[in-house]
């Protein structure tokens, strides 16, 4: 195992209209914690489900899913996944796990384009694969574009929940396919485990609506989690020019996508869509990264419920891509984004996790990369 003591930059950031300031802690690394790389050489990693306290299945999105044990470092390839296309943004994407069950989400082609699916089958941890794979749901129209497949997996009660990305659609007015939610682009869908649609999701029944709709006018939304006091599903979700997002999800919300955003046209400092806090009919995001703000492309999100950083307790992190970094954030009432984490590092964020064993690992993107686990540093485990 490779231990390594780093310096942590702490950023208070003034962009995004919901929270306070926060004084920066004078504080060493020493008084903080260690980063510590405890599964190396991973390629191209997505997503990480913890099974126990030191087991996890890490996705790869070359379409490798790593079975990887947490304090040997040792990692084995698990056979039966699903072919997928990693062109572009695609691959193999996000990974849940219960009940013997493993739920993956992937893109694949299809006819002349590509879509995202999820799927699950039993894991079969002594023969290393995954038997009896099935689809779940294919997510439709049939897109040629290779970017913003979504996509995070929860599994909450008899349901799956799963995003889906509006595939770079660039039609910026009500037509856009995000509000279009006859379709399952550009949503959060609802799923009973077995991949039929319940009757209680919003628009069971309605025409206008694909029954597995639970959310819509999405564009990208990369993180996903439940909070662990209220139950609520939250979101990270990209913008298009900063407009980046944290979103709590109300059953049958409207979150306005292009028609009500805080970003910009790329390149340009030109509104896509109205305020969304000008329109009742659209849910606000809960913090969010205004255009001309720099932004915080934001990838998967955790709460941490463990012991080993008692500082951190309930608090909401967000892997962040372009700004290498991870987010920290207090949820007392309002949402404020209190410091920015292991920027040194120089490092793509893609995933983040609070484990069964009190760790908060954080998993970085790009090739021959190591999953890491914050820990308490040795002088403050002493006091």
């Amino acid at each position: 195992m490779k231990r390594i003591l780093i310096a942590i930059f702490l950023a208070v950031i003034v962009s995004g209209c919901v929270g306070q300031d926060a004084e920066t802690p004078e504080t060493t690394t020493e008084d903080r914690f260690e980063v510590v790389e405890v599964v190396e050489g991973l390629e191209a990693p997505w997503g990480v489900e913890f099974l126990s306290e030191d087991e996890a299945l890490i996705t790869e999105s070359s379409g490798t899913l790593q079975y990887v044990n947490t304090t040997s470092g040792e990692k084995t390839s698990i056979e039966g996944v699903p072919e997928v296309s990693d062109m572009g943004q695609g691959g193999l994407l996000d990974v849940a796990h219960d009940d013997g069950y493993v739920y993956l989400t992937y893109s694949a082609v299809e006819d002349e384009g590509t879509v995202t699916e999820i799927g699950r089958g039993l894991l079969d941890f002594d023969g290393e694969e995954i038997t009896d794979f099935e689809v779940l749901h294919s997510v439709r129209p049939v897109k040629e574009d290779t970017v913003h497949y979504g996509s995070r997996v929860v599994l909450e009660g008899d349901y799956v929940y799963f995003t889906s990305g509006d595939r770079g659609e660039k039609d910026f007015g009500p037509d856009h396919i995000s509000q279009d939610a006859s379709n399952t682009v550009g949503a959060t869908l609802r799923l009973y485990r077995n991949g039929t649609e319940p009757s209680s999701n919003p628009f069971y029944g309605d025409d206008l609506f694909d029954d597995a709709v639970y959310s819509y006018g999405h564009r990208n939304a990369q993180g996903m989690a439940i909070h662990p006091d209220t139950g609520e599903i939250w979101q990270s979700e990209h913008g298009e020019e900063d407009g980046d997002e944290i979103n709590v999800i109300e059953e049958g919300g409207n979150y306005g996508w292009p028609v009500a955003h805080t970003g910009c046209e790329y390149g340009t400092s030109t509104p896509v869509g109205d305020s969304p806090f000008e329109m009742d009919e659209v849910v606000d995001p809960v913090f969010h990264w205004e255009c001309g703000s720099g932004g915080f492309p934001p990838a998967g999100i955790t709460f941490y419920e463990g012991e080993e950083l008692p500082e951190f307790q309930g608090d909401l992190f967000v892997a962040g891509l372009a700004t290498q970094s991870v987010a920290r954030f207090k949820v007392e009432g309002e949402v404020t984004l209190e410091e920015k984490l292991l920027e040194d590092r120089s490092q793509r964020i893609r995933d983040i996790e609070s484990s069964p064993d009190g760790g908060l690992y954080v998993l970085p993107d790009g090739g021959e990369v190591s999953l890491l686990n914050l820990e308490n540093s040795s002088e403050q485990s002493d006091n």
